[in-house]
């Protein structure tokens, strides 16, 4: 889908369209991209984060505004949507606060004893193709960095985000950001493909999305030598493995499968819980499940709003309907076999090996869980998986949910409740959810240029 419009999920009208780019108009983005790079880099440090703390401070002040219109482009209920602007902002200003200590050089100690250090710099033009599902995180934390680190960056949004995608580039620019340091390009794929990608003055590329897009993207860029930042699917595991307290526990788990409708890399996707656990904590989650109810247009709190479209709806009922005609039960919720952007909050069981959904990411509220028999049954299961983004440990004994942690084939791994996710920690996965991270002082490094400089 390479058609730019906003179609409201709440109520399946169209609002806006946007005219897709021409050839003409993307050389034209990449020229002043490129353009741009040499005195946007050679800018004083301070001043480039002075104007991307300007750019955060934007972003907060104008968080209401800006939750309504995703709530209009993908159907996030408002107060998650005004917390993603909030948080947008905060990504912004904590890049530009930290820059200086970043981006300092980094002494070597070396046998020879020259004077040896790895100057940290900006390499050019960076390509990012963003998702629907974080239409202001994703950016946030992929551009911001590269921006103060002195690259200009070309922003492909997702077809359906077209609106923040605007906003977006408004708010750099109402920053102080000068014209071709952040060009907002409304590319086909094939123009990504063809165009963008293989063009020389673009460095590198970084891509949230489906391990589809990913690998078409990464052959593109491998046949062109560029590096590829790459954040893909997950099927994360929240793994109960003794517990005193079930309380905080099913909080997280409601939470981290049910907020943003389902629909985030790094849900928690399968609940995997030993067997002295696995009937009480089915019990309660399964009440917490049947309780939910689906926002409406006009709500402002709940964790679950329609899907972002009726495309991805149709899709999540399809998969879940082949696990059920497969054996798996339904033990909590409903899963309907047709309707319209709004999927009900369900849970599966009964998911076994030989089963398409197994292997599967399920992006949206239905959650599943499987009864390990002991720790090693739970890690099995937890690593059964082609993906590895994140993962949730839960135990009162803290040594054994270290080692677990230790076990897991995953790029994130919160215990007893650590959040894992914030803007000064890497965040990244691994076989295939993709590979490099984003955030905190890793993510800045990813696009960087580390010249070896030495003195005799």
């Amino acid at each position: 889908m390479t058609h730019y419009k906003v179609v409201n999920p709440y109520t399946g009208e169209t609002v806006k369209e946007y005219p897709t780019a021409t050839n003409e108009e993307i050389h034209a983005s990449l020229d002043r991209a490129h353009g741009a790079f040499a005195e946007w880099a050679a800018r004083p440090l301070s001043e480039r984060a002075e104007i991307l703390h300007r750019a955060g401070q934007i972003f907060i002040d104008r968080r209401e505004e800006l939750a309504e219109i995703i709530r209009v482009e993908m159907g996030k209920p408002l107060d998650q949507g005004i917390f993603e602007a909030e948080f947008s902002g905060e990504i912004t200003q904590y890049f530009a606060d930290n820059a200086e200590e970043f981006l300092a050089d980094e002494v070597l100690k070396n046998r020879s004893g020259v004077n040896a250090r790895v100057r940290k710099s900006a390499q050019g033009v960076v390509l990012g193709i963003m998702p629907w599902n974080f239409p202001y995180y994703q950016v946030a934390r992929f551009a911001m960095p590269n921006l103060i680190l002195g690259n200009t960056v070309l922003l492909k949004h997702a077809p359906q985000c077209p609106w923040s995608a605007t906003v977006i580039a408004e708010i750099l620019a109402e920053a102080g950001v000068p014209e071709g340091v952040y060009e907002n390009i409304f590319a086909t794929n094939e123009q990504i493909a063809d165009i963008i990608i293989p063009a020389p003055e673009v460095r590198g590329i970084s891509l949230t999305g489906s391990e589809r897009a990913g690998a078409a993207v990464a052959e593109v860029a491998g046949r062109n030598l560029k590096k590829v930042v790459l954040e893909l699917g997950g099927s994360d595991p929240f793994m109960v493995l003794g517990v005193s307290d079930l309380t905080p526990v099913i909080e997280a788990a409601i939470e981290g499968r049910m907020e943003n409708s389902g629909q985030a890399c790094n849900a928690s996707k399968r609940y995997i819980v030993l067997d002295e656990q696995y009937d009480e904590f089915v019990e309660k989650v399964s009440a917490a499940i049947s309780a939910m109810s689906i926002a409406e247009e006009g709500d402002n709190a709940e964790l679950v709003g329609p899907l972002s479209s009726q495309q991805a709806a149709d899709g999540l009922r399809r998969q879940a309907g082949a696990a059920i005609a497969e054996g798996a039960q339904v033990i909590a919720g409903e899963v309907a076999s047709e309707g319209d952007a709004r999927v009900a909050p369900a849970l599966l069981a009964g998911i076994t090996e030989t089963m398409d959904a197994y292997t599967q990411e399920l992006f949206g509220p239905i959650g599943t869980v499987y009864r390990a028999k002991d720790v090693d049954d739970a890690v099995r299961i937890a690593n059964g998986t082609p993906f590895g983004l994140g993962s949730r440990v839960w135990a009162d004994d803290l040594e054994l949910a270290r080692s677990v942690a230790d076990r897991l084939d995953v790029g994130m791994v919160s215990i007893n409740g650590a959040g894992a996710e914030d803007y000064d920690m890497p965040f990244g996965g691994v076989k295939r959810s993709g590979f490099g991270r984003e955030l905190g002082p890793h993510g800045m490094e990813e696009f960087m240029n580390k010249k070896l400089v030495v003195e005799a």
